[in-house]
């Protein structure tokens, strides 16, 4: 197994004292390897989960040419430059067939999904026909093949639909049911194993004593990894103590994938973290330039990949949003793009920026008139957990930006159905 700090040192620019985002994305990713099991399962309980074979098409879809639309199917070539009168010779339903043959000046009733009647090219819709007794009068302008869906339009047999990798939608699961499959093969979940650290921290429910603040970062780290359909395991609370630090650890890689901790990754933060650490595994740790987050550990501990973020709630989700989730998506198998759009708008204020690293400020994105413009929640620090309560966007402000003016186009990475 290749090591982390070999894979880390090998890339050009790396500088573990100011460590830029992008550089701290493109070591984390060059270490990562994703996991290979797989299960059957069916259909239905696929949703969400990362495919692992070539979805391949026995049948075409549609099986037979059909009609697209409620009207009636003609022959292109009986149709006058004027109106043209046919005779209406039956009907065609979706799942019932017209078994007779049409003939030249003769036309079928037909609904939506109906095979096409043999002989026809062509459905008129039947709002612009005219029925008269027995008689069908058709408009000039019509088109030939028009409202006409092919047979294997949408798929065609033993050509491959999807692919390892996709992360399976609702629409997939139609498609593949369109297919008469009942059960695919996918990745087994990625299990991700996650505690805080601290002295500091009670339990909820528990009185607050002097110097004590509820632990809120494990349910933060709940709420975001339930969200990627990881399997969870929660080891709650680690005091700060030797022994049960490396406990955690043990116990932690032992049954997980990838590690999550929050806290005890700051300079001169509890010393014993990083001697535990490197006992038990490879783990380097970070400063990252970037705000809030500056402070990071990445590593590994047996076979499982460590992500040690800072203990400020803020920071905590952050950190987890720019680094941990896409490289548990990348773990997880995934090769569609999953990467959070950036999109660009601009601010509504003015905003403060340090050149020399990357901001992640939290902001609303709102609507005035017909333009979306951002501005920010407020107080910025990396303790106010309300400001992303409050926000629907990261505005992210690049390494090399200054302060911003208002009307100023900025980066946003829009929350809503983020994973």
């Amino acid at each position: 197994m290749t090591s982390i700090l070999q894979t880390v040192s090998c890339l050009d620019d790396y500088d573990p004292d100011a460590l830029r985002v992008d550089k701290a994305l493109e070591a984390i990713r060059a270490c990562l390897s994703p996991i290979t099991e797989t299960e059957r399962i069916g259909i239905r309980q696929s949703l969400g989960r990362v495919l692992a074979e070539d979805i391949v098409p026995a049948i075409d879809v549609p099986a037979h040419d059909n009609s697209a639309m409620d009207g009636y199917a003609l022959r292109f070539s009986d149709l006058e430059p004027g109106e043209t009168a046919l005779t209406e010779i039956g009907s065609a339903f979706a799942g019932r067939v017209f078994g007779g043959k049409v003939a030249a000046g003769e036309c079928v009733r037909v609904m939506t999904g109906a095979v096409m009647p043999a002989g026809t090219d062509t459905v008129v819709i039947q709002e612009v026909a005219r029925k008269e007794g027995h008689r069908v009068v058709i408009p000039p302008g019509q088109k030939k093949a028009q409202n006409v869906r092919y047979a294997g339009e949408d798929l065609k047999a033993g050509i491959a639909v999807l692919r390892p990798g996709k992360c399976i939608g609702p629409a997939d699961l139609g498609l593949i049911a369109s297919l008469g499959i009942g059960e695919v093969t996918v990745k087994r979940r990625l299990k991700v194993a996650f505690f805080a650290t601290g002295d500091e921290l009670a339990s909820i429910g528990a009185p607050l004593k002097e110097g004590e603040v509820y632990d809120s970062n494990r349910y933060t780290l709940h709420g975001m990894l339930a969200r990627l359909g990881v399997e969870l395991n929660d080891l709650g609370v680690v005091r700060d103590d030797p022994k049960l630090l490396e406990s955690a650890f043990q116990r932690a890689a032992e049954s997980a994938d990838a590690v999550i901790t929050t806290g005890g990754v700051s300079v001169g933060e509890a010393d014993f973290t990083r001697e535990l650490m490197a006992k038990l595994g490879e783990v380097m740790f970070w400063k990252i330039a970037m705000r809030p987050g500056r402070p990071m550990a990445f590593g590994r501990i047996g076979n499982a990949f460590l992500f040690g973020l800072p203990g400020n709630p803020v920071a905590v989700m952050v950190t987890f949003y720019q680094f941990v989730r896409d490289a548990l998506l990348h773990l997880a198998g995934r090769t569609d793009d999953y990467t959070i759009p950036l999109l660009k708008v601009p601010a509504a204020q003015p905003l403060r920026k340090v050149p020399g690293r990357t901001e992640y400020q939290r902001g609303i994105l709102f609507r005035e008139g017909s333009e979306w413009k951002v501005r920010t929640t407020g107080q910025q620090g990396s303790g106010v957990l309300r400001s992303m309560s409050e926000a629907n966007c990261f505005i992210v402000l690049e390494h090399s930006r200054g302060k911003v003016e208002a009307g100023e186009l900025v980066q946003v990475q829009v929350f809503d159905g983020l994973v």
